[in-house]
């Protein structure tokens, strides 16, 4: 049974980050500890000086497009025996923060999932569309922590048994079209080198059946629609997202005769 009553959370931060979005995540990781670091990935000094005035420590580690490469490192800055791990555009609640406080007195569990509500542009909960309860990895007990790969998208490696969180947390994403398009190209790219190095196949045809494929799984298998017009857009930009990677795939895999 683990009955550590403490708890650290981790943010990462990075070059381009808005500074309101990293101050209002400090602020919400208030809600459940004063132990808050702030893995920064090269953001700007007026970020840093902002950060460094919520009297909470600030650890530099290289930059990276995606936050899997500072995770392990985060949480071995962490002198508590619990870690919470949070994004910039995300937010602790105070019903989150009370049940973290709860369950760690005393616990069979080593880590745990939490629920996660995406809110679009910070005006719409996406209900429907496979977006609800989107469960995140995000409460460790430290000492059963082994490690976190650096791929994108990776699941940490941990000891001992799971479990979940009822009370969610807050996820701001996408707040505007052009900046979805432009973490698309940036991220879908990333997934398209790991595809890439696992010689997965792609030919025309795969294009028009990862559209196809997403859109139907989003809009129509799960309801997407049900979130009115932004949820048949968010349909319709999974589909594009998708297929991006396997353009991207074909690039790299055809090069030599594109």
């Amino acid at each position: 049974m683990h009955s550590n009553n403490d708890v650290s959370v981790i943010i990462h931060t990075y070059k381009g980050e808005a500074t309101q979005h990293v101050l209002e995540a400090i602020a919400s990781a208030h809600k459940l500890t004063s132990n808050i670091i702030v893995i920064d990935m090269e953001s700007t000094p007026a970020v840093r000086e902002q950060i460094k005035k919520n009297a909470v420590k600030i650890v530099s580690f290289p930059f990276s497009h995606y936050v899997e490469p500072a995770r392990a490192f985060g949480i071995q800055q962490a002198n508590t025996d619990w870690v919470f791990i949070l994004d910039a555009d995300e937010r602790i609640t105070s019903e989150l923060a009370a049940e973290i406080k709860e369950r760690i007195q005393s616990t069979k569990y080593s880590y745990y999932k939490v629920p996660r509500k995406n809110i679009f542009g910070k005006v719409k909960w996406l209900k429907s569309g496979g977006w609800w309860p989107d469960h995140q990895m995000r409460l460790i007990h430290k000492p059963d922590f082994k490690s976190w790969p650096k791929q994108i998208h990776a699941t940490p490696v941990i000891n001992g048994e799971m479990g979940y969180l009822d009370s969610p947390l807050l996820h701001y994403f996408h707040g505007d079209l052009q900046g979805m398009v432009q973490k698309t190209t940036l991220f879908e790219n990333i997934e398209s080198d790991l595809l890439y190095k696992a010689n997965r196949p792609v030919k025309t045809s795969t294009f028009f059946r990862k559209f196809v494929g997403e859109l139907y799984r989003r809009l129509l298998k799960n309801r997407g629609f049900m979130d009115g017009p932004i949820g048949v857009i968010e349909s319709i930009y999974q589909a594009y997202s998708k297929t991006i990677t396997y353009l991207y795939l074909y690039e790299k895999k055809h090069s030599s005769n594109l």
